[in-house]
């Protein structure tokens, strides 16, 4: 699809719009961007041609990212982390009729499927940290505190049956571990006991077993007729 034509898509058919990363994580100091993430929805007709609408879309501006409303919805099913927290982000910026159905959904994305999609993700990123450590003699350290946040967002998640976004008080314990003051130790230390914290919740975790797709696919079905007429 041609550029110009995947802009216009997120411009007139976004249903949900906020903003990501540091900002909602409650983690911003004075030279944080500001990350969008949305959800457009693609006109049904687009779908009956050989050429198919794009299932994500990069920009149009700097430091945004949308997806297809059925893409997002398989992602999410999925327990996609970043796609999880996009829906639980407390700085929407829009949400149209279709885009606040969706927002009433986010209990059926819930399952303990979180524990392995999260744990995974975050044993994939301690690896390049360490292998950081290993050649340079230290990690990344916006991306240890990135990923101890994730960790406590796991965990959280896993104990209440609730995504929380905002790191709340432990703002300053990880913004201490950006600017580098926290030693390694320290930090493999918090991330072990994060990981067995969250392997414990599982045991006892409120969330069903798996999502409800059949309530996710019923919302997906209504959007595509009523766009389709």
């Amino acid at each position: 699809m041609r550029p110009q034509t995947a802009t216009t898509l997120v411009r007139d058919h976004t249903v949900y719009a906020c903003v990501m990363g540091s900002r909602a994580f409650g983690l911003a100091t004075d030279g944080s961007d500001t990350d969008r993430r949305g959800v457009f929805v693609a006109p049904t007709p687009l779908f009956w041609r050989f050429e198919k609408p794009p299932t994500h879309v990069d920009g149009p501006a700097e430091e945004q990212f949308s997806w297809e409303l059925e893409r997002f919805c398989e992602l999410a099913l999925r327990a996609n982390p970043n796609v999880l927290e996009c829906l639980h982000s407390p700085l929407v910026e829009h949400a149209d009729e279709t885009g606040r159905e969706l927002l009433a959904l986010r209990g059926a994305f819930l399952s303990r499927q979180a524990h392995l999609s999260f744990t995974r993700y975050a044993h994939g990123q301690r690896k390049k940290l360490e292998a950081d450590v290993r050649t340079h003699g230290a990690p990344r350290w916006k991306h240890a505190m990135h990923l101890l946040r994730l960790l406590m967002s796991a965990r959280d998640l896993l104990r209440t049956g609730r995504l929380r976004v905002d790191v709340g008080d432990q703002r300053e314990p990880l913004l201490a571990v950006k600017r580098g003051e926290v030693s390694w130790p320290q930090v493999e230390s918090w991330l072990t006991r994060l990981e067995a914290e969250a392997e414990e919740a599982l045991s006892r975790t409120p969330l069903a077993p798996e999502p409800d797709r059949r309530r996710v696919q019923d919302f997906l079905v209504r959007v595509r007729r009523a766009s389709a007429h």
